[in-house]
């Protein structure tokens, strides 16, 4: 037993029912004291340092800081054991063990306590209160991410949950990615409240709307809010969901999270951010001056005493308290950030005022308006696309190609991407490299596209439990060795092709 536990859950439950959503701290000397809390407490940074020749005493300042070598999961995590990942070299400080897909499918375990969820809890508050205003409506919130050992489903009801517990109105129903039971208990419960929030990935989100429409369900009646994560989006897919749900008010009626199996939810959507994006989403050529590229990405807020965000080489490390504490981590995330006033100012010079578009007064107080930096993310630096809320990777791809059904006629060359149609649907797509001399029907297609899912769903728990069934067979696409568009010939190949790639 670890008599001592019980006193330290309670006094961190007392301080999240009392605090507001956001830390007051300095940020800086906050995750300094991070780095010398987590060199003392956990055994596996202990080792790290001394491998990398790291004096903690020596890290006095946050020019220091700085300095510290980078996290990654392959020289952290999968280095040391899962023990002494954890404070005090103990698993069994941690209630429960979160698991993400690795890209040959060896899965990545994150353990984490109820008080690391507090932390989270405290971001899913400030989009229930800012963007929502749950603390004066009663919610139903519907949690439509994969339950099970992914992290989706069981932490965001249990983030849900200690907010109804702090006094908001909410209750929480999770029927996860099951999307007749999600249409069999909203007509049931949603009646009973004045809102009802849908919490899950976008694109399994507006299934579960189109499919309701099908099926006659009147989504106006329900006062349909989404909290949404994952994905990248674009605006026009906002409005078109917003369209379908009976939702009028864009900026307050959702809310992306930008969050990892690693730490829970680093950043959120705010009616602030969205009203931004909204107005780059218009004027791409302000959007490309912002952020260095001409996509739109995810823009956040987030709370720098929570979750530190530093820059290197144009993707993003974040410091946080966790299960598994991490300082300096590496996440792959293509992106950056900017200050409040920075993008205050960035958007008066383009003539825009962010303020008087939500109606808001100026200042902290108004709903949807805080100091808070901005975090903006294009998505992972490495080869994959996201489906679902689940990473694809080349890798698992490639064992399909390598089938013995298939791999006399391929060359193993092939482009990964996700197309949507014309009503905004996302699908699977793999445009394959046929070996030289080799025809391609559609009868082939059929044959590699099944080969594909097959391996897809052995090796990938996050694809075979994210991506409902009707969505998991790809367009496979046969083209002519060396076919210019695709696979052009002395030219180093790309496995993985964005909507930004596309000619």
């Amino acid at each position: 037993m670890d008599s001592d536990r019980p006193g330290r859950v309670l006094t961190e439950l007392e301080s999240f029912l009392a605090a507001g959503p956001a830390s007051p701290e300095d940020p800086r000397t906050r995750v300094v004291e991070l780095f010398h809390q987590v060199a003392v407490s956990v055994p596996a940074y202990r080792a790290f340092l001394h491998d990398h020749g790291v004096d903690p005493g020596e890290v006095r300042t946050f020019a220091d800081f700085e300095r510290l070598p980078l996290l990654t999961k392959e020289n952290y995590h999968r280095r040391y054991s899962l023990p002494d990942l954890c404070r005090q070299g103990r698993l069994d400080g941690c209630d429960v063990v979160a698991v993400s897909s690795g890209s040959t499918g060896q899965p990545t375990f994150w353990p984490r306590s109820v008080t690391d969820e507090l932390a989270v809890a405290a971001r899913f508050e400030q989009v229930f209160a800012d963007s929502f205003a749950a603390g004066d409506r009663t919610t139903l919130a519907v949690v439509c991410f994969p339950l099970g050992t992914w992290v989706g489903g069981l932490y965001t009801l249990a983030c849900v949950r200690h907010l109804a517990a702090k006094g908001y109105p909410i209750t929480a129903v999770a029927p996860g990615n099951n999307k007749a039971e999600i249409l069999r208990v909203i007509p049931e419960l949603a009646a009973h409240c004045d809102q009802t929030v849908l919490l899950g990935y976008p694109p399994f989100v507006k299934d579960v709307i189109d499919t309701g429409i099908a099926a006659g369900l009147d989504w106006t009646r329900y006062a349909v809010k989404l909290v949404l994560a994952g994905e990248v989006f674009s605006e026009e897919w906002r409005d078109l969901v917003g369209r379908r749900a009976g939702m009028s008010s864009p900026c307050y009626d959702s809310a992306s999270l930008y969050g990892t199996a690693d730490a829970g939810v680093l950043g959120t959507e705010t009616p602030l951010s969205v009203c931004i994006r909204r107005f780059l989403a218009a004027r791409p050529e302000a959007a490309e001056e912002l952020f260095g590229e001409a996509r739109l990405p995810s823009l956040v807020q987030y709370d720098p005493g929570s979750r530190f965000f530093e820059t290197h080489d144009g993707t993003l490390l974040f410091s946080g308290d966790n299960g598994v504490p991490l300082v300096r981590y590496h996440i792959a995330d293509e992106g950056g950030l900017i200050g409040y006033q920075d993008m205050l100012a960035f958007c008066g010079r383009h003539g825009f005022d962010p303020m008087a578009e939500l109606g808001q007064r100026v200042g902290p107080g108004a709903r949807g308006v805080r100091p808070l930096p901005f975090v903006y993310v294009f998505g992972r630096s490495h080869f994959t696309v996201s489906y679902f809320g689940a990473n694809v990777y080349p890798e698992n791809v490639t064992v399909g190609l390598e089938q013995p059904a298939v791999s006399g006629w391929v060359t193993g060359k092939f482009v990964l991407e996700v197309t949507g149609d014309a009503d905004g649907n996302p699908h699977l797509s793999v445009t394959v490299e046929l070996a030289p001399g080799e025809a391609g029907d559609a009868a082939r297609e059929r044959v590699l596209a099944e080969s594909i899912r097959a391996q897809l769903q052995r090796l990938n728990s996050e694809f075979a439990h994210y991506v409902p069934a009707g969505y998991q067979l790809p367009m496979v696409t046969l083209r002519p060795a060396g076919d210019p568009g695709y696979f052009p010939v002395g030219v180093k190949h790309r496995y993985t092709r964005g909507k930004d790639d596309r000619s």
